[in-house]
């Protein structure tokens, strides 16, 4: 019979960890430490609290601030697990001291961060410019799609939730009937079972119904750039649906503008249009905005080199790289079709479709269709009335 190390779930075992000594130099989370701690002004932070005599401590904003830069940083952006990875990951309890803020405060901190986060963005830019992270010749923009907290469902043009909240009353119709139909039953027991069920359904619904018509009332229609109107979302308009790889879904664009020598982000903002082309102009003055306020001078970008993907390429991008002097290279969607090495290929082929008139199409009258100069049958989608002279 083979043999096997003893071991025992019952023992007590006692570990001695100095926190200090977990942050490790030239690991992210001493430099985390050493921001926080040594270069950014916490004073914003102390004017929200009123605990000087009366009321229990606050937690440090340095460590908050500390333990909130760290999850974003391995991808936690859920108030829970933050203060899940603060009781059973070392890291997280060597910056927060081996406190563990609940994740109702460390919600409200971070809901309440929407003015610092500018301030403090800026003051960690002044330290890498400081250290000579910033090289300053070369920036590259890109985005992702983020999802928001709020449902796609809840999407719609005004009329659309109209629409919505119609046929959310017409069920309420139907339920009622249905509740009366219940009611006829014999069984008092299945009578109980239906009653509760449709109590709590329709309280739903109207709970539903309330929701839309709250918000047509308090909102006016959201304008597109086109002055067209764009789909509203009833838990949070600033947000949008968008495509991506895993499907439609609701919420931002996130955008970065990086700097080339360590991928520094010089600035960064979430839109709520999914359409990347429309995001260059704001992305770049977000950029000159920033390094103004370290230092530099208002033509820190002119003669730098800007560099995008396809998605950003249209004629009102191009014209603010000219105004603001950039070296821009963004790629065109359409250069295959000009580039001789694809000219081979028929799908990068620039053809005209042929256009035939009127007096060149046969009338079948047996099929009551009409027959192209190809010889294909065309059967009529719409109708369309053309004037003489035209």
């Amino acid at each position: 019979m083979p043999r096997y190390k003893y071991y025992d779930y019952c023992q007590t075992v006692m570990i001695a960890i100095e926190l200090e000594k977990q942050i490790t130099p030239g690991s992210l989370e001493y430099a985390i430490h050493k921001l926080v701690e040594e270069r950014v002004q916490i004073e914003p932070f102390e004017k929200k609290l009123k605990n000087d005599e009366t009321g229990r401590p606050a937690y440090d904003p340095k460590v908050m601030l500390k333990i909130v830069l760290l999850a974003y940083s391995k991808g936690l952006i859920s108030s829970r697990k933050i203060e899940q990875a603060c009781k059973e990951n070392i890291m997280f309890m060597a910056l927060s001291g081996r406190q563990i803020p609940d994740h109702s405060k460390i919600a409200d901190f971070i809901s309440t961060m929407k003015e610092e986060i500018l301030p403090l963005f800026r003051d960690i830019l002044l330290v890498c410019d400081e250290l000579k992270l910033l090289w300053g010749t070369s920036f590259a923009l890109d985005g992702l799609k983020l999802s928001s907290n709020a449902s796609k469902h809840w999407s719609g043009t005004h009329a659309e939730l109209k629409k919505k909240k119609e046929k959310l009353e017409g069920k309420i119709e139907k339920l009622m009937k249905d509740h009366q139909m219940l009611d006829r039953k014999e069984s008092k027991g299945k009578e109980e079972t239906g009653e509760e069920k449709e109590k709590r359904e329709l309280e739903k619904i109207r709970k539903k119904i309330e929701r839309i018509d709250r918000y047509l009332k308090e909102n006016e229609a959201k304008q597109g750039k086109r002055k067209k109107e764009v789909k509203s979302n009833i838990t949070d308009n600033e947000s949008c649906k968008m495509s991506t790889s895993s499907g439609v879904i609701q919420g931002y664009n996130g955008q970065a503008l990086v700097d080339e020598k360590h991928q520094i982000i010089v600035h960064s903002e979430a839109f709520g249009s999914g359409q990347d082309y429309s995001h260059v102009g704001p992305m770049i003055d977000g950029g000159k905005e920033n390094m103004k306020k370290i230092g530099k001078g208002e033509t820190y970008l002119e003669g730098k080199i800007f560099t995008a993907d396809a998605n950003y390429h249209s004629s009102e991008n191009l014209e603010k790289c000219n105004l603001e002097k950039l070296d821009a290279y963004i790629l065109d969607v359409n250069f295959r079709k000009r580039d001789k090495r694809f000219e081979g290929q028929k799908k990068y082929k620039e053809e005209k479709p042929e256009r035939y008139e009127l007096d060149k199409f046969n009338y079948d009258e047996r099929s009551d269709c009409y027959i192209c100069p190809k010889g294909k049958l065309q059967s009529r989608k719409s109708s369309k009335e053309i004037k003489e002279g035209y």
